[in-house]
């Protein structure tokens, strides 16, 4: 085994948009839409909506970046080229913890699908039991093999397991539909908009959450046959995403028979009552055979399929951190015959696995959904940011159409859904964020770049005080709908500027060691 190996470029597109699909649709689908409607009602459907529109902002800028930088891991490098290794730090730790919840996550989501058969897993307010914990850890084991013989089988498995996970999820979602729809679920309790704008706004981080599985897409980027694949896969992936999880949502509301589930008639705050999964719920209520098995089916093999795919992109983030120097130069080690970062893939298996059992007894899904998507959205909104500088630099030769508004969008797009994340999500993940990044710093003795980190540092401060003071967070000085301008405003007249003239003026590989020259071979 060796680290002067290269990763082997096997990945078709149809490959990369199932691996994508595949990370991109699972455990959200089956509870986003109870949490969302538990927030916005009926008006849900609009939240995915606008999810569907901030997320397509973040991924064209993906499409452009990965272009200019094929790496592995290259979300979390791209940053290190625009602004140089401090804020690359803080960047890559971000998604890195993005990375390291997901897989638990998914865990559960499976454990939430066993709970139907075997109800000892989860506890009467609907957490993990320590028997569920224990299931969690080997759930976080068994994705390892998956990952381990090599990119080729890993594509081949996933594209075939892909395939017929989504097949799975549409037919129930459909079946449901025949079963029982009750349209007035939409208009007669308190209206389609029963909690307002705000309501609207306040659910969006879960849909947020869902559409985040489509950056594994250039985590593979190193490994992938034909570049331009990579901006294909994305599209069919923001797509197929945005279609499957607005027919969920709307099966779900259109499926509520209150009285069937033990809720009060039109009371949406009250459906966090529904323990497991609530789409295994609905369908043994109905007594849908059909669809009850086929979502069994789903429920616990679809978030597992997620859960490895994860851990795979976790491993390569890994991966990119050790070559920009912040993590130990075996995690950058690739296997001798399967070309794969075995030790990253390891290590991030083992942490997974610790946090599946520390965490099983205390949160539900939804916690650990909150605290993935905060710190999953700090990491995205470097990549506008640094998409602007490295065409100022004159880096980047395949430019997206309207790039600079795109950039300014998205950068919006990422800071609302940090600040909607509310409190305590936002404090939480910025203090592990923090603790992290100053470890890392120290052990690690990054020195260059603190000066151009100054905007990343301050914007962090800037959405942390503002969840503080916010009408969601522990002070409630300011609306929601005031405080929600204020942030908008805020990150696009101060900081998305600040951001770009803080970025080198040069191409960062010709003056910084830490960028190696895996960017400088790639660029084309």
């Amino acid at each position: 085994m060796t680290d002067d190996k290269k990763l082997k470029k096997e990945i078709s597109l149809y490959s990369l948009s199932v691996i994508g699909l595949s990370s991109a649709v699972a455990t959200a689908i089956f509870f986003s839409p109870l949490q969302m409607s538990e927030i916005a009602g009926p008006a849900s459907l609009i939240s995915w909506i606008l999810g569907i529109f901030f997320y397509v902002t973040i991924s064209l800028t993906y499409i452009e970046l990965s272009q200019a930088y094929p790496e592995a891991g290259g979300p979390s490098r791209y940053s290190i080229y625009s602004h140089g290794a401090a804020t690359n730090l803080i960047n890559a730790m971000a998604d890195l913890l993005w990375y390291l919840f997901i897989p638990p996550i998914e865990a559960f989501a499976t454990i939430e699908g066993l709970y139907y058969i075997f109800p000892q897993l989860l506890n009467a307010k609907g957490f993990p039991t320590i028997y569920g914990a224990i299931v969690g850890v080997a759930l976080m084991l068994g994705y390892i093999p998956f990952n381990y013989f090599g990119v080729r089988i890993f594509s081949r498995i996933t594209s075939g397991f892909g395939t017929i996970k989504y097949i799975i999820y549409v037919l129930p979602a459909l079946l449901l539909l025949f079963a029982f729809v009750n349209l007035k679920n939409f208009t007669q309790y308190n209206g389609f908009i029963p909690f307002g704008v705000s309501g609207i706004f306040a659910a969006m981080p879960y849909a947020m959450f869902a559409f985040g599985g489509a950056r594994v897409i250039p985590d593979f980027a190193e490994e992938v046959k034909k570049k331009k694949d990579l901006i294909y896969a994305l599209i069919i992936t923001v797509i197929g995403e945005g279609l499957i999880y607005l027919l969920f949502d709307f099966t779900f509301i259109s499926n509520l028979d209150w009285s069937k589930l033990g809720i009060q008639t039109g009371n949406w705050g009250n459906l966090d009552k529904i323990i497991g999964n609530p789409f295994i719920v609905l369908a043994s209520t109905f007594h849908n055979n059909v669809a009850l098995i086929l979502l069994l089916i789903g429920g616990i093999v679809g978030p597992f399929l997620t859960g490895y795919v994860y851990m795979g992109g976790g491993a390569r983030v890994m991966f990119a951190s050790a070559r920009s120097g912040f993590l130990h130069d075996k995690l950058k080690a690739l296997h001798s015959k399967y070309a794969i970062p075995y030790w990253g893939l390891i290590v991030f298996a083992i942490i997974g696995a610790i946090i599946a059992f520390l965490f099983a007894p205390i949160p539900s899904i939804y916690g650990l959904i909150d605290d993935a998507t905060v710190a999953g959205y700090i990491g995205f909104s470097t990549n506008p940011v640094a998409m602007i500088v490295l065409r100022r630099q004159g880096v980047t030769k395949y430019k997206i159409p309207g790039g600079s508004v795109i950039s300014a969008l998205a950068f919006i797009s990422a800071s609302l859904i940090v600040y909607w994340s509310g409190w305590p999500a936002v404090p939480y993940s910025v203090i592990i964020l923090a603790f992290i990044t100053a470890f890392l710093g120290i052990i690690g003795k990054v020195r260059e770049g603190w000066k151009e980190s100054a905007w990343y540092i301050t914007y962090i401060a800037f959405l942390t005080a503002m969840t503080y003071i916010g009408s969601n967070g522990a002070l409630n000085l300011i609306s929601f709908n005031l405080s929600t301008l204020i942030v908008a405003i805020v990150s696009i007249a101060v900081f998305y500027p600040f951001g770009i003239l803080q970025g080198l003026k040069q191409r960062n590989y010709e003056s910084h060691t830490e960028a190696g020259i895996v960017g400088k071979n790639n660029i084309e």
